[in-house]
C-alpha cells in the first residue's frame, strides 16, 4: 500500500476514499444498513395489507381509512426532522439505531391494537421511527460512496426499499388471510434484533467525523477500508487530491438556516417539490389500491392483494432499471423524464369513464415503474447536493415533504372516493407528476460522477 500523506486534512481523506475499489467492507455496510431499510419499507406498507381486513372488521369509512394511512406519515414527518438533527449532532449510526428501535417496538404495539383509535395512535408513533431511518441511512451510504458510479452503487443498495415494499405486499397476500392482519405487524418488529448489533458491525461515517474535526478517528476508519482493499488484492494508486476548492476543516455546528442561504436555497426548494410530487403519488397509489379493489370493484381479499402486489412488482422493475442507467443518463434527465412517463398511464385512466379493475392494475403498474424509480433517485440526489455538515439534516428536512405528500395524497383519495369519483383520483395523480416533471427538468442540478465535496463546499 502506498505511503499515506502525513497531514490529516479533509481533502486527503476524501482522496483516499475516492481511490478505493468496492470491497466486502462496502458490501457489508450496504447489507447491514439495507436490512434496516428493508424493514422500514416493510413497515410503511403493512397498513395497506391490513386495512382491507379492518375495513369490514371495524366498519371503517373511506375517510377513516385515509386518516389512519396519513397519520403514520405525520409521525414520519416529525421523526425525519428529529433524527436528521440527531444525525448531525450525534452521528449517523446512533440516530439510525434509535429510529429502528422505535419503529420495531411500535410495530408490536400496532399488532396489539384493539380498535381504530388505538391503531391510529400507535401507527402515528411508529411513524416517528420509520421517518428517521431512511434519510439518515441515505446520507451514510452516500458518504461511503466515491464519485465514479456513485449512482449505481447507491441505488443497488436503495433498491432494498422497493424490495421491502414488494415483500410486504407479497407476504401480506399469503399471511393475512391465514394468520390475520396482526401477523404483519409482528413480522415488522424483527429489526429490533438488528439494533443490538448495528454499531458493532459498522463504523461511523469518516466524512461526518472529519466534518466535526475528529480527523484521527476518520483516518483510522479509512485505514481499515484500505487494508480490506489490499487484502482483497487491489493495488491502490498514490493519493491524488483532485478537489478544486478546499473543504471546510472546522467544527462548525449545523444550522438549518444554511439550507436557505444563497448557495443552497434553489437546491432546497427544488428537492422539496420533487419529494412532495413523487411520494404524493407513491403512497397514494400503493396504500390505497388494495382497498380500492376491495371496495370499489368488489373483489375478494386474495384478488385485491394480488392486484396490489402486481403494482409493487412493477415498481421493483423500475428500481432495477434506474440503478443500471442513472450514471449514464444523469439525475436531472431521469427525474424529469420519469415523472412525465409516469403521468401518462394515470391520465389515461382518468380519461376512462368507467375503468375496469384490470385496466387499473395495468395503468397503475406502468406508472409505478417510473414513480418508484424516482422515489429511489430522490434518496440518491438529495444527499449529493448538500455538504457533510448539512447532509443528514438537509435530506431529512426534504423527506419531511415526502411525509407531507404521503399524508396528503391518501387523505385526498379518501375524500374523493367518498364522493364516488375514481377517475378524479387518477387525474389528480397525473397532474402532480406533471408538476414534478417541470420542476426537475428546469431547476435540478446535475451531480453525476462529481465528488461530494466539490458539489457542496
Amino acid at each position: 500500500m502506498p505511503d499515506e500523506p502525513a497531514d490529516l486534512s479533509v481533502e486527503t481523506l476524501v482522496a483516499r476514499m475516492e481511490r478505493l475499489p468496492v470491497t466486502f467492507w462496502h458490501v457489508r455496510a450496504r447489507l447491514v444498513v439495507g436490512a434496516a431499510t428493508f424493514f422500514d419499507a416493510f413497515d410503511v406498507l403493512t397498513i395497506s395489507v391490513a386495512l382491507p381486513v379492518l375495513v369490514g372488521k371495524w366498519r371503517l369509512t373511506p375517510s377513516e381509512v385515509g386518516l389512519v394511512i396519513s397519520a403514520g406519515f405525520v409521525g414520519q414527518l416529525v421523526g425525519a426532522l428529529f433524527f436528521g438533527w440527531a444525525a448531525e449532532r450525534f452521528g449517523r449510526l446512533r440516530a439510525m439505531a434509535y429510529s429502528v428501535a422505535v419503529l420495531a417496538i411500535m410495530s408490536l404495539a400496532c399488532a396489539a391494537a384493539w380498535d381504530y383509535r388505538s391503531l391510529l395512535l400507535f401507527r402515528t408513533i411508529q411513524g416517528f421511527g420509520i421517518g428517521g431511518e431512511v434519510p439518515v441511512a441515505a446520507a451514510y451510504i452516500n458518504e461511503l460512496s466515491k464519485a465514479r458510479r456513485r449512482g449505481r452503487f447507491f441505488l443497488l443498495y436503495e433498491m432494498i426499499f422497493g424490495v421491502g415494499l414488494t415483500s410486504a405486499a407479497l407476504v401480506g397476500y399469503w399471511v393475512v388471510p391465514r394468520f390475520g392482519w396482526q401477523s404483519m405487524f409482528i413480522l415488522g418488529a424483527l429489526p429490533a434484533l438488528l439494533v443490538l448489533r448495528l454499531r458493532r458491525l459498522l463504523p461511523e461515517s469518516p466524512r461526518w467525523l472529519a466534518s466535526k474535526g475528529r480527523l484521527a478517528e476518520a483516518d483510522e476508519i479509512v485505514r481499515r477500508m484500505e487494508k480490506q482493499a489490499v487484502r482483497s488484492g487491489a493495488q491502490l494508486e498514490a493519493v491524488r487530491v483532485q478537489m478544486t476548492a478546499p473543504a471546510p476543516l472546522t467544527t462548525k455546528l449545523t444550522h438549518w438556516k444554511e439550507l436557505f442561504g444563497e448557495r443552497y436555497l434553489r437546491r432546497t426548494l427544488t428537492v422539496w417539490a420533487i419529494w412532495f410530487c413523487c411520494y404524493f403519488v407513491t403512497y397514494g397509489l400503493t396504500t390505497w389500491l388494495p382497498t380500492i379493489y376491495r371496495t370499489v370493484f368488489k373483489l375478494d381479499l386474495a384478488t385485491a392483494l394480488r392486484f396490489g402486489l402486481a403494482t409493487n412488482i412493477g415498481g421493483l422493475a423500475g428500481d432495477l432499471l434506474v440503478a443500471l442507467t442513472i450514471d449514464r443518463l444523469g439525475r436531472r434527465f431521469w427525474l424529469g423524464a420519469a415523472f412525465a412517463m409516469g403521468a401518462v398511464p394515470l391520465a389515461a385512466l382518468g380519461f376512462a369513464a368507467t375503468p375496469r379493475a384490470r385496466m387499473v392494475v395495468l395503468g397503475a403498474s406502468l406508472s409505478y415503474v417510473f414513480v418508484a424509480a424516482n422515489s429511489l433517485v430522490c434518496y440518491l440526489y438529495t444527499p449529493e447536493i448538500y455538504p457533510t455538515r448539512l447532509r443528514a439534516l438537509g435530506s431529512s428536512v426534504a423527506t419531511a415533504w415526502l411525509r407531507a405528500g404521503s399524508a396528503l395524497g391518501p387523505a385526498l383519495v379518501g375524500f374523493i372516493l367518498t364522493r364516488g369519483h375514481l377517475g378524479a383520483v387518477f387525474w389528480m395523480f397525473a397532474g402532480v407528476l406533471a408538476v414534478g416533471a417541470v420542476v426537475a427538468s428546469l431547476f435540478a442540478v446535475e451531480t453525476r460522477e462529481r465528488v461530494l465535496e466539490e458539489l457542496s463546499p
